[in-house]
């Protein structure tokens, strides 16, 4: 998309792709400068998804860059996969001149670390703080309201509790029996917003264990007031899940792999990388990351 005076130029990646067609889209502007909130919000919503926007970090703020991130209703503090996708963008245009970058956002500094072996396609990882895991705020049907949203009942959930969970933006979790019930559900998106404001909550992440031997969870995003119902690739979620799962022990304190697929319903299939970090032999955050490639989009409006 060529730049004009008036228009920044936009450039387009789809993050977490594992497959044809698939992971999360992303509109990027690595020279927003100058750019106002209207004009960043237009962004996202000229084109329906969530849009990162590379920007000077503050002289004091002992970063290297800031981002921000729309989606068509508002803005976000973090994007996981906008984060990922604009820091591989800035490689790969050699903005970058180091392989270890500080990155100030609205939720904090994010590290960002590029790898690139012989032969291989550049990898990005972006770092997340330590999970917090809470039980649902007790709220009369509270887990009847959720349920009646998602279309199902309670004989569908696995035997582990719906927590919040986060490590920026807070999404509920809810352990499904199996991928089958996840990939069927068919909420009703007219209460959703409602719904995760009454439960303090941005967003549903029902999840179903695929091969638990392995840490391969699938799940699905149904943002609260996104402007768009379901997301194909959510790192933020798939963080927050991560900490989830280790809280009900589903998955290993260590540095071993898991795998959070999404996107599947929306013929984007997705895969999410997510790794603990440690100090002291402590988990202290995680690193996620996922294949990132050049894609195409049109504008909505």
């Amino acid at each position: 998309m060529a730049a004009t005076s008036a228009e920044p130029q936009v450039r387009f990646v789809s993050v977490f792709a594992a497959g044809p067609q698939g992971g999360n889209p992303a509109p990027i502007v690595v020279d927003a400068a100058g750019m106002s909130d209207a004009q960043m919000q237009q962004v996202a919503r000229d084109y329906g998804h969530e849009s990162g926007f590379v920007l000077p970090a503050p002289p004091d703020s002992g970063c290297d860059f800031e981002f921000r991130f729309w989606v068509p209703n508002h803005e976000m503090s973090m994007c996981g996969h906008a984060t990922v996708g604009a820091t591989w963008l800035l490689q790969q245009l050699g903005r970058l001149r180091r392989d270890r970058i500080t990155i100030l956002t609205k939720s904090g500094r994010v590290e960002a670390r590029i790898g690139q072996s012989a032969g291989q396609d550049l990898s990005v990882e972006v770092s997340q703080p330590a999970g917090i895991v809470e039980p649902l705020p007790d709220t009369p049907r509270c887990i009847d309201d959720i349920l009646d949203v998602l279309g199902i009942g309670a004989d569908c959930l696995a035997p582990f509790p719906i927590q919040n969970a986060r490590t920026s933006r807070i999404k509920t979790l809810i352990p499904l029996k199996s991928v089958s019930i996840l990939d069927g559900l068919k909420p009703d998106f007219s209460r959703m917003e409602r719904l995760c404001n009454g439960i303090d909550s941005t967003g549903l992440y029902p999840y179903a264990v695929s091969d638990q031997d392995n840490q391969i969870i699938d799940a699905r995003q149904f943002p609260s007031s996104s402007g768009y119902p379901e997301d194909a690739a959510t790192g933020i979620a798939a963080s927050a899940l991560s900490f989830g799962l280790l809280a009900n022990r589903m998955v290993e304190a260590s540095e071993r792999q898991i795998t959070i697929r999404q996107g599947r319903a929306m013929k984007r299939p997705s895969a999410i990388k997510v790794r603990f970090s440690f100090d002291n032999g402590a988990v202290n955050g995680c690193w996620l990351g996922g294949e990132v490639q050049p894609t195409d989009c049109e504008k909505i409006a």
